[in-house]
C-alpha cells in the first residue's frame, strides 16, 4: 500500500500551494479563501500547524489545525478552549476519490487527539458540499449547526474524542 504521510509546511512549498489554490475543485470549496501563502508559510502561532500530505513523498494535500480557542481572527468566535478545528484538500482534482483524503484525516485526528486536553475538533465545510458532509460523517463527525461563515453558508461539525476512540 502507498505511504501517506505528513509534514510541516514550508516556504519550499509555496509555489505548490499557490497552483493548488488555482484547481477549481478547490475553490469550490472554499471561495472566500484568500490566503496569503507567502506570509502564512514564515509564520508559526503556537495555536496553529499547517501540513503537507505526501503520498509516497510527493505532496498531495495540504492541512492546517487550529486551536479555535487562541487563533487571533476568532473565526470560531466564541468556542471553549481543548478543541481542535481542522482545514484540509486535496491539491490536484486526479487524487481525489482514492481513498486519500480518509487516510489523511484519520493521521490528523489521531494527531489532535494525542494531546490528551482535546476532547473535540471542529469542522466546517460548505452547506452545498455535501460529498464533504458524507466524508466527515463516514469518520464519527456528527452535525452541530449551520452557520455562516464571512460570506459562505456552512455546516459545523464536531467529532468528540469518546466517539472517535470507539471507531478506533
Amino acid at each position: 500500500m502507498d505511504l501517506i504521510s505528513l509534514r510541516k509546511a514550508t516556504i519550499d512549498d509555496l509555489s505548490l500551494l499557490e497552483h493548488w489554490d488555482k484547481q477549481q475543485h478547490v475553490i469550490d470549496c472554499d471561495p472566500d479563501s484568500s490566503w496569503n501563502w507567502a506570509q502564512e508559510l514564515t509564520e508559526e502561532p503556537h495555536w496553529r500547524e499547517q501540513l503537507i500530505a505526501q503520498l509516497n513523498d510527493r505532496p498531495i494535500g495540504m492541512i492546517q489545525i487550529i486551536d479555535p480557542h487562541l487563533e487571533e481572527t476568532h473565526y470560531w468566535e466564541n468556542v471553549p478552549p481543548n478543541l481542535r478545528a481542522i482545514d484540509i484538500w486535496i491539491g490536484e482534482a486526479e487524487d481525489l476519490n482514492k481513498g486519500y483524503g480518509t487516510r489523511i484525516m484519520k493521521l490528523v485526528i489521531d494527531r489532535c487527539f494525542n494531546n490528551s486536553l482535546v476532547n473535540k475538533i471542529l469542522i466546517d465545510p460548505l452547506k452545498s458540499n455535501t460529498k464533504a458532509h458524507r466524508f466527515y460523517e463516514r469518520l464519527g463527525f456528527q452535525f452541530v449547526e449551520q452557520r455562516k461563515f464571512e460570506t459562505s453558508e456552512c455546516f459545523v461539525y464536531e467529532l468528540e474524542r469518546k466517539t472517535w476512540g470507539t471507531l478506533q
